[in-house]
């Protein structure tokens, strides 16, 4: 049980403004039809794949006068993202950090690196 709990990338909670992404094979072809893969890529500033999680955005500070005597239970508010599961994200790679789960690679970005997403709004429905 404990393993199952431990082996699930849905149990996976994103803190913030995080997003994380499972990235896509980089490989592109030339005009002429030659295929470049990703270690030979030119630019390697840009990235893309597609957001498997989010956070839950950007936390709101409170405005509120901390009392000693004022009970302290209340929730964080946070300002949602743009970047909902399943959009496909072009991100800065440098703003990236790369970590493996069951011989996977994921990405976990921050918000504000993502520069463009492309979402298929016929999956969302």
């Amino acid at each position: 049980m404990i393993q199952e709990y431990l082996n699930s990338v849905d149990k996976f909670i994103i803190i913030g403004d995080r997003v994380l992404i499972k990235p896509r094979d980089m490989e592109t072809r030339t005009k002429s039809g030659l295929v470049l893969p990703a270690t030979v890529k030119e630019k390697e500033e840009i990235q893309s794949g597609y957001i498997i999680k989010t956070g839950p955005g950007y936390p709101i500070p409170s405005q509120e006068i901390d009392e000693p005597w004022k009970d302290q239970t209340s929730d964080p508010k946070y300002i949602g993202m743009q970047a909902k599961e399943g959009d496909l994200a072009i991100f800065l790679k440098s703003r990236s950090h790369e970590i493996e789960f069951e011989n996977e690679k994921f990405l976990i970005v921050p918000h504000a690196a993502i520069l463009l997403l492309i979402r298929d709004e016929h999956h969302l429905e």
